[in-house]
């Protein structure tokens, strides 16, 4: 009676700590911890105690769950916020996480670098554009100091900065949510061979 009372608490601060899925998602996630909880104590002749301690507290187990939850949402999502925050995650467990993230910031901040132009070409259309000259190509804003050459796109620079920034936008989503579920997987590998050889 003892211990289900405390696995029932443990299993509450769980549910209460999964976020960002539906109600039934949540409820097959507890019911799974409770048969891990219960297959775990029979057959390995720890108690109760012993296998939610090796749990870890319950705060921290439902972070692995909120994680895939939220990788889920982005790698279905078009939403560069959604995805940046998924990425953002990952990108704190490990190297190949990060590498995610920093894409998805690159990727994005070129795509608003480019609509940027585009809207201040009306504020200052001779300090914006791209110049051709001297052997350089110079694309962008420059505040005060106007590149040397010929500004080569005069107002066509707002529809072909808005189309790359469009591009930029598209490309980077399309990439990172085709990454999302590829560093799941590997990190679940990493995982699978880390369990291998502490089993060892």
């Amino acid at each position: 009676m003892m211990t289900d009372n405390v696995v029932s608490v443990y299993l509450a601060e769980f549910r209460s700590a999964l976020t960002g899925m539906t109600l039934a998602e949540r409820e097959e996630i507890v019911e799974e911890i409770r048969a891990h909880i219960r297959d775990r104590a029979a057959g390995s002749g720890l108690g109760t105690a012993e296998v939610l301690d090796r749990l870890g507290p319950p705060r921290e187990l439902s972070r692995g769950y909120n994680s895939g939850a939220l990788l889920q949402r982005a790698s279905r999502s078009f939403s560069p916020w959604l995805i940046l925050r998924a990425a953002f995650r990952w990108s704190l467990a490990g190297v190949q996480g990060f590498g995610v993230f920093f894409a998805a910031v690159v990727g994005y901040s070129l795509g608003a670098g480019f609509m940027l132009c585009a809207a201040l070409k009306p504020l200052f259309p001779e300090e914006t554009g791209m110049w051709i000259g001297g052997g350089d190509l110079n694309f962008g804003f420059h505040p005060g100091n106007v590149p040397y050459g010929r500004e080569v796109l005069g107002a066509w620079f707002i529809p072909v900065a808005t189309l790359s920034g469009a591009i930029a936008f598209i490309v980077t989503t399309i990439v990172i949510r085709k990454l999302l579920p590829m560093l799941k997987r590997v990190r679940a590998q990493v995982r699978a061979l880390d369990e291998q050889s502490h089993a060892v």
